[in-house]
């Protein structure tokens, strides 16, 4: 099983177009750190200027640990696109390379495959949260330094000491992998019932986009059900910056999470076994 995840990530990397989320998240990282080192100054006061007038504020408070907390929020709603471009093609691309005979007659059965590739996906899902780490945190914290974490959680203003931030980013991008997995997930479904790669991006892309508007729909019944959908326990990693956490939440919505990746590798698993490829 560990030659097949080898050779799948191995598949996984040789194409270019795996690279493309790597390379969209240092940009884009590098310009807002950029950006912010010569007009931090003046952003953290526009964050700040209600409480100035009532507060002194001491501390670093224009730090690593505040970029990383903005390029996460500025960046998250993007990832589910970088992570589609693999999921879809993992499935749908043997079929579009006319490969899957080919796979198939390995000694290996379906079901290894099918478990191999997925895992591969999984893993590539967690190298590009990692990379987002390492890059908007670990690159941050050399270049700003350290301090203390002003955010803004559930209408009020909550400052974190320095030594009691570190876990929760650690935590938070934890749950960002878990999200994400679940669109990788749902990609991989999709791959796994076409020929061609754009079909499962588009179908993945749709599917999150019509959530989102129905979640946001001020109608009562979709707020009543809207608890349902997956992309409303997506966020939930921006809790671990609450105080206090609220744990059952977070351990709530991230049952529901894996529930769905459980789920879809099943469905996806049942197709690809199934799938007829003499026809």
């Amino acid at each position: 099983m560990i030659t097949l995840i080898s050779i799948e990530l191995y598949k996984i990397f040789k194409k270019w177009r795996t690279y493309i989320g790597f390379i969209a998240i240092g940009l884009l990282t590098i310009i807002v750190q950029v950006a912010l080192y010569f007009t931090g100054d003046a952003y953290l006061k526009s964050m700040t200027h209600g409480l100035s007038n009532s507060f002194v504020m001491v501390g670093n408070l224009f730090n690593g640990y505040l970029i990383a907390n903005l390029v996460l929020m500025g960046l998250f709603v993007h990832i589910p696109f970088l992570i589609v471009l693999v999921g879809g093609d993992l499935l749908a691309g043997e079929a579009t390379a006319g490969t899957y005979r080919i796979l198939l007659i390995r000694p290996a059965s379906r079901n290894k495959i099918v478990s191999a590739k997925f895992i591969a996906g999984i893993i590539y899902t967690f190298l590009l949260l990692v990379w987002l780490a390492v890059i908007s945190l670990g690159v941050s914290l050399i270049i700003f330094g350290s301090g203390e974490l002003l955010v803004f959680s559930g209408g009020k203003i909550v400052i974190f000491a320095a030594n009691d931030i570190l876990w929760r980013f650690i935590c938070a991008y934890a749950y960002a992998a878990l999200s994400m997995s679940t669109v990788f997930a749902f990609s991989f479904l999709f791959s796994s019932l076409v020929e061609n790669a754009i079909g499962p991006i588009v179908a993945t892309m749709a599917v999150i986009i019509i959530f989102l508007i129905l979640s946001a729909i001020p109608v009562d019944f979709l707020q009543n059900i809207r608890e349902y959908f997956f992309t409303s326990h997506m966020i939930q990693w921006n809790e671990f910056f609450a105080d206090p956490v609220n744990y059952k939440e977070i351990l709530n919505s991230a049952l529901i999470l894996a529930s769905h990746i459980i789920g879809l590798y099943i469905i996806s698993a049942y197709l690809f076994i199934k799938k007829d490829i003499l026809s």
